[in-house]
């Protein structure tokens, strides 16, 4: 098994959850309501513990040394493998909401299908992470169609957030050469088949929260080369400032 290439496509899926959990935490005490607060809080605590248990792995495989705090703390932007859908702001809430639905989806579909890996560490990964996913799937599902059928104003927002990252759901089943060959291994699943499922999904929601795809449609890549937008930098500058500033720190 090329352990090298599992070791970065675990990097591009524990950088995801890092990220995505980073921007949920933004809204710790700004969110439109107490339990909504309280909701993302736990949400991203969800996908931080999924961060640290996907970066723990690939640091293992990779064979350097690197724990989950240098892998998360001590990369510079390039490094990084995270989904740009991840990194993008927080908006309003409806923007947040659009980003968490179609990460989610991404999620339950992805974790379902690397259960079935025949590497132990991996599968027993994604069996604990799916429990999660599907709680999530439920909540982002159960907001998005309050908004979408909502008032006037909360389903305009949400077109708009629509519109605004479908761009970035293009890259969410790429995959590079080294990827390939462990589907070909069958150590990971056939990402094609996943796209082609997860794009069923969303676009069934689509129509039922009366909303419309994009007409640009999803274009956006670079993840796994390291190619951010703009939003990265300012969110590691924000994450990696005490480890920077004194290194090796503990509690």
């Amino acid at each position: 098994m090329n352990n090298a290439g599992l070791a970065q496509f675990l990097l591009h899926v524990g950088d995801s959850q890092l990220i995505l959990s980073h921007r949920l935490a933004q809204w710790c005490g700004h969110a439109p309501e107490l339990e909504l607060d309280i909701a993302l809080a736990n949400i991203g605590l969800d996908l931080l513990g999924q961060a640290r248990n996907a970066l723990t792995l690939a640091g293992e495989l990779e064979g350097l040394g690197r724990d989950e705090d240098q892998l998360a703390y001590f990369r510079h932007e390039r490094d990084y493998r995270n989904l740009l859908l991840t990194e993008q702001p927080n908006g309003d809430f409806a923007q947040t909401m659009v980003r968490q639905w179609l990460m989610d989806h991404y999620h339950r579909i992805l974790f379902n299908a690397l259960t079935a890996s025949p590497q132990p560490e991996l599968a027993a990964f994604a069996v604990k992470s799916l429990k999660e996913a599907k709680y999530h799937v439920r909540f982002s599902s159960t907001w998005m169609a309050r908004l979408s059928l909502g008032t006037e104003l909360a389903h305009e927002k949400t077109q708009a957030a629509l519109n605004e990252l479908w761009r970035f759901t293009e890259e969410l089943f790429s995959v590079t050469e080294d990827e390939q060959a462990l589907i070909e291994a069958d150590v990971l699943p056939d990402m094609a088949a996943l796209k082609t499922l997860w794009t069923e999904t969303v676009l069934n929601d689509i129509e039922r929260f009366e909303l419309t795809v994009p007409a640009l449609g999803a274009y956006r890549t670079g993840a796994k080369q390291g190619l951010h937008t703009e939003h990265l930098g300012y969110i590691l500058a924000e994450l990696q400032y005490m480890q920077r500033s004194y290194p090796n720190m503990v509690w």
